[in-house]
């Protein structure tokens, strides 16, 4: 029996080899194929979970409304931090006292921020003040006047935190209201980008959590 050709023994090895690359080309693009599967539907929960995510419904419609409204000189959204921050604007000078453009604006807002604790019984709301750097010259006693007492900025931030809470509380029943946090970090937390001793670190910001 005579052997095959050695060029026909190379050419079969050589479709052995391309058959056999081939094959691992596929195997490769099924893979691919499956992982990209995988991660589109990760990433098709993720979408599906954020556009039920509360915090960010919230957020989408204070935003609407702000938009809408003459308010966002005295409150603005950052849809990135989940944060509504009531500027130095809404109190009157070196009192915790909302003026009444602040209480305006804060009461068009209120019923958004109320649905929220009450639609979700595991959200909170934090409200919490800032202040700058500029210590407080003197003691200021008079509360009838200036709605607290205080000698130092943390003790006036958290007394904006409280006033501020104290319009968002509205119509929520005691139990909700308990979900309202205030805390007072006077000049500890400085806005990025600015100098402390900056007007614009004289502040309160809501912040909207699910626990």
């Amino acid at each position: 029996m005579k052997e095959k050709p050695s060029e026909w023994i190379a050419i079969s090895d050589l479709m052995a080899g391309v058959m056999a690359v081939v094959m691992l080309l596929l195997v490769v693009a099924v893979l691919q194929k499956s992982v990209s599967d995988l991660r589109y539907q990760e990433e098709l929960a993720k979408a599906l979970e954020k556009k039920d995510d509360p915090v960010l419904k919230v957020t989408k419609l204070l935003d609407e409304m702000l938009k809408s409204s003459e308010s966002s000189e005295l409150i603005a959204l950052d849809k990135y931090t989940n944060r509504l921050t009531l500027r130095d604007g809404v109190f009157e000078r070196g009192s915790a006292c909302l003026n009444p453009e602040a209480k305006a604006a804060v009461n068009a807002i209120q019923s958004q921020l109320v649905s929220f604790l009450l639609d979700n019984p595991k959200a909170r709301i934090l409200v919490e003040g800032y202040s700058d750097n500029i210590p407080v010259g003197r003691p200021v006693t008079d509360y009838k006047r200036f709605c607290t007492v205080y000698d130092d900025n943390f003790t006036l931030s958290a007394a904006r935190a409280r006033e501020a809470r104290r319009e968002l509380i509205g119509t929520l029943d005691a139990n909700a209201s308990k979900r309202i946090v205030v805390a007072g970090y006077g000049e500890s937390k400085p806005l990025s980008g600015i100098e402390p001793s900056d007007p614009r670190n004289r502040r309160v910001e809501v912040q909207f959590l699910i626990e």
